[in-house]
């Protein structure tokens, strides 16, 4: 069978990456054993089968909006091969890039900065205590709040406007939930370490799904 037909008939996007425990159809006819058997047409899957399949849809749906959003450069898979360089401003500041009021999530010593390298650092790396507040960067939706994206732990979304989003890594603890309607510099989110080797917050900012520095725009 090919790929693309496999993802076009499970609704998955490219570049079409499963996960583990991700149930997957290879056929819209009859099921048909591998022995050529019939299944009992009269036997009906349970409730929580069903309900399984539809919990499952959502997930996935979850999963690709964070991917899309947030995945890493050097991640296989919904990998981005550019990121916004420092002198690309033409395209920035031809939006109301203004219009969205950039503020520090936290305050703490910088771990990590931004770098554009192929396998650098997308985002800020900030350091802290555990349980410490972390705030909206700016007024937006929350697109993504849980913690099924690999590496990044505790991971919150807030979509901007069109342009713009922010996510918000290794969290302890989420406080907002997705739909979600936030104002620049309400709690989100409390520091930890999830999927992280120290306490921290781990920024990234993504112009139309890239990644740009975020010291660019705070204040």
């Amino acid at each position: 069978m090919d790929y693309r037909e496999l993802a076009q008939l499970n609704h998955i996007p490219p570049p079409y990456r499963i996960f583990v425990g991700q149930t997957l159809r290879f056929s819209n006819k009859k099921y048909t054993s591998i022995r050529g058997e019939q299944p009992n047409s009269s036997v009906k899957a349970p409730k929580s089968v069903a309900a399984a399949g539809r919990n499952q849809s959502a997930t996935q749906s979850k999963l690709t909006t964070a991917n899309k959003a947030v995945a890493r450069n050097n991640q296989t898979g919904y990998v981005r091969k550019q990121t916004v360089k420092e002198n690309a401003t033409s395209a920035e500041n031809s939006v109301s890039s203004s219009k969205v009021r950039w503020s520090w999530p936290v305050r703490g010593p910088l771990l990590a900065g931004f770098s554009n390298a192929e396998h650098g650092n997308k985002g800020l790396d900030i350091g802290g205590k555990a349980g410490t507040p972390i705030k909206a960067a700016a007024a937006g939706e929350v697109v993504y709040a849980g913690n099924a994206l690999r590496g990044y732990g505790n991971l919150v979304i807030i979509r901007h406007n069109d342009d713009f989003l922010s996510a918000y890594a290794h969290n302890r603890k989420l406080l907002v939930k997705e739909r979600d309607t936030v104002v620049s510099g309400q709690t989100i989110a409390e520091m930890g370490d999830t999927d992280a080797t120290s306490v921290r917050l781990h920024f990234e900012i993504r112009f139309r799904g890239k990644s740009v520095d975020p010291k660019r725009y705070l204040k």
